[in-house]
């Protein structure tokens, strides 16, 4: 069954995957999977980190406990899979990618809040990306759990928006122009050259 991109996803993101990442990935699929292991452990501690910020926001603690639940049992069945192909685990270092976004949250509230919900709408929504254009170039077994993976992805990005919107108490323009940043920046991220292959890198140097 082919796998397409949500379109709500693809009209969110800057600019599509470069055809060179996916190349690459497909040949370095140890790598990759050890990426995607870190990156499911990352995203259950971030969720679990807006609720030790924000335990006042009902409706966002309430969301955010169920997501990092589900991003923990995504780590389980990515360990899984890579102990099935021989692979081990080991904690990576935050990728460029990772790093930049991060870099680029500002201090006060509630810009703070903005920027790592919208932060974390742009990341999840790559991820589903990624997850249905590599996923055919990948082995039959890997390539329908990545396949599985994107209801899920499109799912946290639609969560981690809409609360960007509710939450904040910013108004349209400044919530348009910030995300418009924040989307450039992801979308050069991914477009320019890395020297590191990860999950979420750039074209390959």
């Amino acid at each position: 069954m082919a796998v397409t991109v949500p379109p709500a996803v693809l009209a969110f993101l800057g600019a599509p995957t470069p055809d060179a990442w996916l190349d690459e990935a497909a040949g370095r699929i140890s790598e990759m999977l050890l990426d995607h292991a870190n990156c499911e452990l990352k995203a259950a501690s971030t969720a679990l980190g807006f609720l030790y910020r924000y335990p006042e926001r009902s409706n966002l603690a309430q969301r955010m406990s169920r997501l990092a639940r589900e991003e923990l049992r995504h780590f389980e069945q990515v360990r899984a899979i890579m102990s099935e192909m021989g692979i081990s685990f080991e904690r990576l270092t935050a990728s460029r990618y990772a790093g930049a976004l991060r870099d680029a949250v500002r201090d006060d509230e509630p810009q703070k809040l903005l920027d790592l919900l919208l932060i974390g709408a742009l990341i999840e929504a790559r991820s589903c990306e990624r997850f249905a254009r590599v996923s055919p170039k990948l082995p039959p077994t890997l390539s329908k759990f990545y396949g599985g993976l994107l209801a899920s992805e499109a799912r946290h990005f639609e969560h981690y928006l809409a609360f960007a919107k509710s939450e904040c108490d910013v108004d349209d323009d400044e919530f348009d122009v910030r995300l418009s940043q924040l989307r450039e920046l992801e979308a050069k991220l991914v477009l320019e050259p890395d020297p590191q292959f990860r999950f979420h890198s750039g074209v390959p140097a």
